[in-house]
């Protein structure tokens, strides 16, 4: 005996949308296991088989690689997540785009940051059953600077005892560069709405993604 179809439609729909709300859990779980410094809660966002480097993989790995991140130079962080664009490449895969103000206390000093993170998401099994974790994430950096001395000009990333230099906050997506290249509106015709699953795609017009050195943020 088939299934109803639109039994079946209604069954994908509440699969995405459960799946949608455990995905929009994982940053704001990120942020308040990173900022209480709980490693062993943070590592279980990720799958037992997470990269951590090139030579190494694992939860133990990404542990231990955080632990002694997060003890030099930062007394203490504070992350705060902003808007969240979520996209699915199939009932089991995701990726998407989240917002990160963050705040750290490092020596005399108190470092802000604006950044985002770009994420892969994948479904995997968990201790009760199948759940979202997240399967990489490329940090993206605007600014860093002490919270007195506002970030003007160039070379945003100003982070105490480091050589300034620049983030790469916008280099994900063309339009930026291209919006300053130009003297107002382009003219062209205005573009279709992007698929509802290509939004970020269709921002992206196909860049790669930018080399970061990675920070614990």
């Amino acid at each position: 005996m088939s299934q109803d179809p639109a039994f079946a439609s209604l069954a994908r729909r509440i699969d995405r949308l459960e799946a949608l709300e455990q995905i929009r859990q994982l940053p704001a779980k990120y942020a308040l296991a990173l900022d209480m410094r709980d490693m062993d809660a943070m590592v279980s966002l990720f799958p037992e088989d997470v990269r951590v480097g090139r030579e190494t993989s694992g939860r133990l790995a990404l542990r231990g690689y955080m632990d002694r991140t997060l003890r030099s130079p930062f007394t203490g962080t504070s992350h705060h997540i902003g808007g969240h664009v979520i996209e699915f490449d199939d009932p089991d895969h995701a990726h998407g785009v989240v917002y990160s103000k963050n705040e750290h206390e490092t020596g005399d000093e108190w470092v802000i940051m604006q950044m985002m993170y770009v994420d892969d998401y994948i479904r995997a099994p968990g201790p009760d059953g199948p759940r979202w974790y997240f399967a990489r994430r490329l940090p993206l950096y605007w600014y860093a600077t002490d919270l007195n001395k506002p970030p003007i000009g160039a070379r945003k990333m100003r982070w105490p005892g480091t050589e300034w230099v620049e983030g790469n906050f916008h280099k994900l997506f063309p339009s930026y560069e291209e919006f300053w290249a130009r003297q107002g509106d382009h003219g062209g015709p205005v573009a279709e709405p992007a698929p509802l699953e290509g939004f970020l795609a269709a921002m992206r017009r196909g860049a790669s993604a930018p080399k970061v050195k990675v920070r614990a943020d």
